[in-house]
């Protein structure tokens, strides 16, 4: 296939296709990933599964295991703390970036995520209300205005939405984002710093009642 409009290579599907699978929870953890399966079941060579691979092992959600296979990481309860302490701080610093220096262009992003999020939310469409909220999240980011912000989210960017999608109460996290789009289209920052704390200890009580309900096979 010669490059071009739409051209799409084979590697990049395939790394968008197992990330996608391993956040929706279509891959939960400790799912083996064998090379020669996941080519059968992708109708792709085992290069781009070998290349996709590398490359999610590097985002923190693969596990290689030489030799053998990999596996879809399983994080532990100290992963999960070391995650929110530095969500804590990076969205501190994010989101009182984006209510000082939004443009309208950047509030409309962030609009139209947060209604893709609250329109799931009350279908009780799960995998499409953790999408945009983690969507919301990388929106501030990208319009508080500092590069590095940017970049260092670009490290995290897999491990943050993994832990944004760890929670079942879809409209609670819903209403808490219409609530800091509200500040951050007010420029109010002070509010906007008063909302990301309560935020995050939502979120990290989800996060916990969540696990507490796959540990009891509970629906």
């Amino acid at each position: 296939m010669v490059a071009g409009a739409g051209f799409e290579p084979e590697s990049v599907r395939v790394i968008r296709r197992l990330r996608d699978d391993i956040l929706d929870g279509v891959r939960p953890p400790g799912s083996k990933l064998v090379e020669r399966d996941l080519a059968t079941e992708l109708g792709v060579s085992r290069v781009p599964v070998r290349d996709a691979l590398a490359t999610l092992a590097a985002e923190g959600l693969v596990t290689l295991r030489p030799r053998t296979w990999a596996v879809v990481r399983e994080f532990t309860a100290r992963d999960v703390a070391d995650l929110v302490e530095v969500r804590s701080a990076f969205e501190a610093v994010t989101f009182q970036l984006a209510a000082r220096r939004h443009d309208a262009q950047g509030l409309r992003r962030l609009r139209a995520d947060l209604d893709a999020e609250l329109r799931a939310a009350r279908a009780g469409d799960a995998v499409r209300a953790r999408r945009a909220a983690a969507d919301f999240h990388e929106t501030a980011t990208a319009i508080a205005g500092n590069d590095l912000l940017v970049e260092v989210g670009q490290v995290l960017r897999s491990r943050m939405r993994w832990l944004l999608g760890r929670h079942d109460d879809l409209q609670a996290v819903a209403d808490e984002h219409r609530e800091l789009y509200e500040a951050i289209a007010a420029r109010d920052v002070t509010r906007v710093g008063e909302l990301v704390a309560r935020h995050v200890a939502t979120s990290a009580r989800l996060i916990g009642e969540h696990a507490d309900r796959l540990r009891s096979g509970t629906p």
